[in-house]
């Protein structure tokens, strides 16, 4: 039995295309073509009634589709404007808050920028917010996932997101394997081997249940010197990663992340790509 699970970020232009108007239709639509998690996307802010989270995550249930969240891109763990930087913490409890009516089991956070102040200087704010952070959602049984970025000038190389997580134990790192791989300019993920060492990395200093249930992003993207340039799709022969590694090193270790797909629009056809190269691996 494959433990890995896949979904898309937000709804693919497929979805829309079938005829669909409404998140509360996506759940029924994802199970019906074999896939079994979403990411709700908040990216631009919270602006959906609680009641109506609160029916999106029970049409989830009734599918049998894994959620997650994605907190709005303006929380800003390392800003340098304190009021600003502490604001962000209101931000992420409205997302916990929003993630509970989803029945969501993680919310992911970008790691914050290092574009006008060093990487140390950045890490220690960041550091800083998180403890609040830790304090001020105490009780909370919502995971709340520091992401790997794309971008040199951001937080967010794996080495530095698991060290934020070890700020509290409710932070988990999120690894975007196309984040990491634009950040260094491609060729980050030639084989299962490059994979694994992301796996092994994460185990050896957060634990081996960290380790085999990532919460994951792939999607190809296009990158410039300085990192992300944008995201692509499974179309893509040039910048990649190419997933092929991934799905062996999830197949010949039995391990169990949820891949959440970030594709330009084909989401959910390249996560069900994802998930029939795993399943033809497996036999």
């Amino acid at each position: 039995m494959l433990k890995a699970k896949f979904g898309p970020a937000g709804n693919s232009a497929s979805f829309y295309a079938a005829g669909h108007k409404s998140t509360m239709e996506a759940f029924g639509w994802l199970a019906e073509i074999g896939l079994d998690a979403y990411e709700y996307q908040a990216g631009n802010g919270l602006r959906t009634s609680e009641a109506t989270l609160a029916t999106i995550g029970k049409k989830a249930k009734e599918h049998g589709i894994l959620m997650s969240l994605h907190t709005p891109y303006f929380i800003s763990l390392s800003g340098v404007e304190g009021e600003k930087r502490l604001k962000s913490i209101d931000y992420i409890k409205d997302s916990i808050r929003a993630a509970e009516l989803l029945m969501a089991d993680t919310i992911v956070i970008h790691s914050g920028s290092a574009a006008k102040i060093s990487r140390e200087e950045a890490m220690s704010l960041a550091r800083d917010t998180l403890e609040r952070t830790a304090e001020a959602t105490k009780g909370t049984s919502v995971k709340l996932g520091l992401e790997t970025m794309g971008k040199v000038n951001q937080l967010g190389t794996l080495e530095e997101v698991i060290s934020l997580c070890k700020t509290a134990p409710c932070f988990v790192p999120v690894v975007d394997f196309g984040h990491l791989n634009a950040r260094d300019v491609g060729g980050v993920f030639p084989d299962a081997d490059a994979y694994m060492r992301v796996f092994d990395r994460i185990g050896e200093e957060l634990g081996d249940d960290v380790a085999r249930n990532l919460h994951c992003h792939f999607s190809k993207i296009e990158y410039t010197s300085a990192g992300e340039k944008k995201h692509l799709t499974f179309s893509d022969d040039v910048f990649g990663p190419d997933f092929e590694g991934l799905a062996e090193a999830i197949v010949k270790y039995d391990l169990a992340p949820r891949i959440i797909c970030e594709s330009a629009g084909t989401q959910a056809e390249d996560a069900l790509a994802m998930k029939h190269s795993c399943l033809n691996k497996k036999g």
